[in-house]
This record gives structure tokens, C-alpha cells and sequence, in this order.
């Protein structure tokens, strides 16, 4: 095991950061090329998985053992809540809504999961726990301008917002460490499980052929590329690297700080989502997007107990 080094763990997490944010635009086109949500997420979540087992033969075969007993379960609602559901709702929810808009409201996930903690498990936890849901839900309102009646898609908002419960869910369920002591297990066996219920949904087999070419869309819209391209960046890019990136992160800083930077990828959305798509807020909802995510931050560190939580 390494000596921690606290910087190198920063830098970590801030490309994987980058990385999430960044697929959140190129899923925009994978999905432009004709790819349903359900047939683009089989193929992510599958492309994936293919990746882990690939990594795992080679370099670490004891994470191809299957997990026993009630670590298997666990292991099973992690993969179908925290990485099927996650990725389904998130992927309708960006096809629908502005990038940032989308990412801060399934970022609501550590919002949920200190309420959850403080009312369901009994669990004591900062007084800063009431400022911070306050702000998410003052700065959600003031982004969604629910004077004027909903700004945004009605089924990409709830979408968002159950991928935020999936977000929040996998949280939870990471906190158990599912009885193993390598999360590489862990993931790997979680992607087998979203594996199968996205091929029951919408099988591989059944993707639509596309075209030799899409486009890039927003101020990209004249650049021609390659939708099979774009796939592979997802997986490879998009899923597997920032994953393994986060994993390694957690070697040298504690799980709530990386939690707490990887709420860069909301920020970088709004950033993308303007120099991509075209998609601007205005003055006001940009201080809402700030409150929610000062919301977040305040929320990620109200709980007096650290835990250790998988990759997000």
C-alpha cells in the first residue's frame, strides 16, 4: 500500500471529475445518432463491464469470484439501483434537460442520503444539515424559476431527480463495503448485474444500426464523427477511467473530501453545456445554481461519522 500522497489524490479526482463531466455532452451525441437512452445505456454499462472483466483476467483475477451470500445481494442492488437505474434515469434526464441543470439536481444525492441517515437510521449529524437542504431546495426553485411555472422538462426533471435518489441509494449501499476489502470487486460484479437487467430492458443485440456519421451538435454541429467512436470515448473515457481514477483517489484522500470535489462535475456541466450547446443561464439562476450546490457541500459534511464510500 502507498503512503498516502494527498495531492496526486486531489489531481485524481479532479480529472475523474472532468472526465464525468465532459461524457455527459458526448453522451448527448452518442444518443443524437438515433441511440434510444435504453439501447445507449445497455451498450455503456455492457462496453463496461467487458472492460472490468478484461482489466480483472489480466491483472487481478480473484475480483472475477463471485460474491457469497449476503454480500451478493448487496452487490445486486448496487448493480441494479446504483449503476442500471443511476445510469438509465441520468441519460433520459440529459437528453431532455440542460446539461448542468441535470447533474445539479441528481447531485441532490448527498442531500438525501444525510436525511436519510438523520431520520431513518437515527444517525446525529450537524446542525449545518438544515442550512444545507434550505439552500438546495431555495437554489433548485430559483434555477427551475418556479414563479413562472416549470422552466424545464417535466419528465427530465423527474428523471434527474430519480437519478438522484439512484445516486443517493449507491451511497448508502457503498457505505457496507459489501463485505470485501477490493472494490474493484465490488464494481466489477455490480456492472455484471446492471449488465444483465439493461440486456433484459433493451437488448445488445437489438441496437439500431447507425449511420457512418453523426453530428456533434450545439456550436459542434458541423463537425462530422463517427457514433461507434463516440461509444468507445463513453465507456473507455466516460465510465471506465474516471471510475478507476476515483478508486485510486480514495488510496490517498478520505471518502467525504473526495465526495466533496468530485461536486466539480455539476460545474463543469453549466460550463460544458454553455460552450457546447449554447445553453445559458441567467444572472439569478446562477446564484440558485450556486446555493444548490453550496447545499451539497454543507450536506456531504454535516455527518459527524466518516465513511468510507465505493467510486462515484
Amino acid at each position: 500500500m502507498p503512503h498516502p500522497n494527498p495531492r496526486l489524490g486531489y489531481a485524481l479526482v479532479v480529472l475523474a471529475a472532468v472526465l464525468f463531466g465532459l461524457n455527459g455532452g458526448v453522451s448527448r451525441v452518442a444518443m443524437g445518432s438515433g441511440l434510444s437512452p435504453e439501447a445507449f445505456t445497455t451498450l455503456r454499462i455492457t462496453g463496461a463491464t467487458l472492460v472490468f472483466v478484461a482489466y480483472a483476467a489480466v491483472f487481478r483475477r480473484s475480483a472475477l469470484s463471485r460474491p457469497k451470500g449476503t454480500a451478493f445481494l448487496l452487490v445486486v442492488a448496487l448493480g441494479l439501483v446504483g449503476v442500471a437505474g443511476l445510469q438509465l434515469t441520468y441519460n433520459v434526464a440529459i437528453d431532455r434537460l440542460p446539461l448542468g441543470i441535470a447533474l445539479l439536481i441528481e447531485y441532490l444525492a448527498p442531500v438525501l442520503v444525510v436525511l436519510w441517515v438523520r431520520f431513518v437510521r437515527k444517525e446525529e449529524v450537524r446542525p449545518r444539515m438544515w442550512g444545507a437542504v434550505a439552500l438546495a431546495i431555495v437554489g433548485l426553485a430559483v434555477v427551475g424559476r418556479v414563479w413562472d411555472g416549470l422552466a424545464f422538462d417535466g419528465l427530465g426533471v423527474v428523471m434527474a431527480l430519480l437519478a438522484a435518489l439512484c445516486f443517493a441509494a449507491y451511497f448508502l449501499l457503498g457505505e457496507h463495503h459489501v463485505g470485501f476489502e477490493d472494490p474493484l470487486r465490488v464494481i466489477l460484479w455490480a456492472f455484471v448485474v446492471a449488465t444483465v437487467c439493461m440486456n433484459l430492458v433493451q437488448p445488445v443485440w437489438t441496437t439500431p444500426e447507425l449511420p457512418t456519421t453523426t453530428s456533434g451538435l450545439g456550436r459542434l454541429d458541423d463537425v462530422a464523427v463517427n457514433p461507434w467512436l463516440v461509444v468507445a470515448f463513453v465507456v473507455v473515457l466516460g465510465t471506465v477511467t474516471p471510475f478507476f481514477l476515483q478508486l485510486v483517489a480514495l488510496r490517498h484522500l478520505p471518502a467525504t473530501i473526495v465526495t466533496v470535489v468530485a461536486m466539480l462535475e455539476p460545474v463543469i456541466a453549466v460550463v460544458l453545456g454553455w460552450g457546447w450547446f449554447n445553453e445559458s443561464l441567467t444572472p439569478v439562476q446562477v446564484l440558485g445554481a450556486v446555493a444548490v450546490l453550496a447545499g451539497i457541500v454543507l450536506a456531504q459534511t454535516s455527518r459527524k461519522v466518516d465513511v468510507a464510500i465505493p467510486a462515484p
